[in-house]
């Protein structure tokens, strides 16, 4: 129970990582809003938690007074907003030249004016009550490119510095904001984007990911459970001396040489 008496918002909540963090924050006693866009979703997450633990918001987050009402409804609970967890993201895969303005635009104000505009309604509430935890949501894809990602990827790169810059203007009020960097989750929304792949190696989603694992050094893929322990650490007071920090959470990949890895799948080495 790290998170007892504790309120806490989470953003992008009816799936993937934020459903996983949901239920992780309710089993460690925290009551919750979880927000989004598709109620179905939402109501499906609150439904399988104990009653009166979850608070369901439909809404954009890129609206700004979505953002406030929100916010509100997080305070209104317990008078207080401790934890707000910004992880309601959007992907799409193009080149530059290739890809649609409109959708580069979408990704900018979904994956990174959304995260602006819930901290800018969160940190007035949070210092009224002594501060508070803000977590981040961005990518291994923020630090490293990926091939045809480069909304995504400057998108999540931008909010590693906006939770920097957030983590230093607001650190003299207790107000803590660090940012997590998962690598590859089996989500919803990543099975999407990995539909064409199971298509070119002729394969179905479990033989994408089996794949794709043997490229991790911990040989598997992980899923929100297992990355949802991170977000109650950085939570709770355990981490109370820690703020501004990017923290890579991809079973090992961001230190691999992917032109090495390629070769090694065939078994050669050096040495």
């Amino acid at each position: 129970m790290q998170l007892e008496g504790k309120v806490a918002l989470i953003t992008g909540g009816g799936t993937g990582i934020g459903a996983g963090v949901a239920k992780r924050f309710v089993e460690e006693g925290a009551k919750i809003v979880i927000t989004g866009r598709r109620r179905e979703k939402l109501d499906e997450v609150a439904a399988s938690l104990p009653a009166g633990s979850v608070t369901v918001f439909s809404g954009d987050v890129t609206e700004e007074g979505n953002a406030d009402k929100m916010v509100e409804a997080a305070v209104g609970i317990k008078g207080r907003l401790d934890i707000l967890v910004n992880n309601a993201a959007i992907e799409a895969n193009a080149g530059v030249v290739d890809m649609d303005p409109a959708v580069w635009r979408q990704m900018l104000e979904v994956n990174l004016t959304g995260p602006f505009l819930m901290m800018k309604a969160a940190i007035p509430k949070m210092t009224e009550t002594g501060g508070g935890s803000i977590i981040n949501v961005a990518s291994l894809a923020g630090v490293v490119a990926v091939p045809g990602g480069p909304a995504y990827c400057t998108t999540k790169a931008g909010l590693i510095h906006l939770t920097k810059q957030v983590a230093l203007d607001y650190g003299k009020d207790n107000v803590r904001c660090n940012v997590v960097c998962p690598g590859p989750v089996r989500t919803t929304m990543l099975e999407s984007n990995f539909k064409p792949m199971a298509e070119v190696l002729n394969t179905d989603m479990d033989g994408v990911f089996a794949t794709m694992a043997g490229h991790v050094p911990l040989r598997r893929i992980a899923t929100p459970t297992d990355i949802a322990g991170l977000f109650v650490f950085l939570a709770g007071e355990d981490s109370g001396f820690m703020t501004g920090s990017t923290i890579l959470v991809d079973g090992g990949v961001h230190f691999i040489d992917a032109f090495a890895a390629a070769i090694g799948q065939y078994g050669s080495s050096w040495g």
